[in-house]
Order: structure tokens, then C-alpha cells, then sequence
């Protein structure tokens, strides 16, 4: 039912998603997703409801940077679509995205105190925060970019549960 698709992790997206499109509707695939996650004995690594399921990496193996698999099931003319999306945990993203506000929020007071210290006629350093911070989002970005190459062999773990519930 399913297609292959490359599950290697494309370096310009830091939460990669695919799209598959079924011949069966929507509620009838969720169903068979459903009974496929009962019958693999997944239970407490895979959990569905409505018409989302998410795959995760067992308990065992589980590290920081060990992705998760999010499909949702859409209706479609030819039958339903599922679009899939591997992203962190949710602890881990809200890790990040609070890092990037606050080096942002850094930027920002850095540009400010700079631009006034500069029109007060003092020493400017405040411009300082400025490059150290884009310097610091660059890392946490690279940080995001080597967890999703340690985790690419879980994620094709994740896309393989998928494709056999699927089969």
C-alpha cells in the first residue's frame, strides 16, 4: 500500500516530513494503522488517536536527540493523504525554541543598549551582543542539524514501524 520513500535527513529542514498517498479513505486508514499497531505488539511506542499517530523510539533506546514520528491521515480525491513529519521531543523542542527567544530577545536588548550608547557618545559595546548572539543561534542550529544525523538511523526504525503497519 505503501511507497518507499528516502528517509535520509535532508540538512535544510531541522524537522523533515513526507507525504504518502493512500487508496483507502481516511478513516479506513487510520483503522488499519490502529489494528497494525495492536496486532506488532508497538504498544507504548506507538500510540493513535483520532487520525494521528506517533511512532516513538522505545524506551531503552531513547536519547536527547531521538526522534518521533508524527503522521496524520487527511481525506484526498484518490482516497487520503498522510503526511508525516519526524521532529524532537517535545521537551527538546520547547528547549529550543525558549534558547532561540532568549538569544533573540539578547539581540535585540544588545542592539538597543548599543545604538543608545552610541548616541550618548559612549563606547558602543553594547553592538557586541549582537554578533556573539547570531554566533549562538548558528550553534544551537548546528546542535539541532548533528542530533538529527545521530538520530537518522532511529528515524528510519520509525519510517520502517510505519510502512509495516501500513503493509
Amino acid at each position: 500500500m505503501s511507497q518507499p520513500v528516502d528517509v535520509n535527513v535532508d540538512v535544510s529542514r531541522l524537522r523533515p516530513t513526507f507525504a504518502l498517498e493512500l487508496p483507502l479513505p481516511a478513516d479506513e486508514a487510520i483503522l488499519r494503522i490502529r489494528e497494525g499497531i495492536d496486532d506488532q505488539e508497538m504498544r507504548g511506542s506507538t500510540m493513535a488517536a483520532g487520525r494521528f499517530a506517533e511512532f516513538l523510539v522505545d524506551e531503552a533506546d531513547r536519547r536527547v536527540w531521538s526522534p518521533r514520528l508524527t503522521v496524520r491521515i487527511e481525506e484526498a480525491p484518490s482516497g487520503s493523504t498522510l503526511r508525516g513529519r519526524f521532529s524532537p521531543r517535545p521537551d527538546v523542542w520547547t528547549g529550543f525554541m525558549f534558547l532561540y527567544f532568549l538569544v533573540v530577545f539578547g539581540i535585540c536588548f544588545g542592539a538597543t543598549l548599543g545604538y543608545v550608547q552610541q548616541v550618548s557618545d559612549e563606547t558602543p559595546w553594547g553592538y557586541w551582543v549582537v554578533p556573539v548572539g547570531l554566533l549562538t543561534i548558528a550553534g544551537i542550529h548546528l546542535a539541532g542539524y548533528v542530533g538529527q544525523r545521530l538520530g537518522s538511523d532511529q528515524m528510519r526504525d520509525l519510517r520502517g514501524r510505519l510502512d509495516a503497519v501500513l503493509s
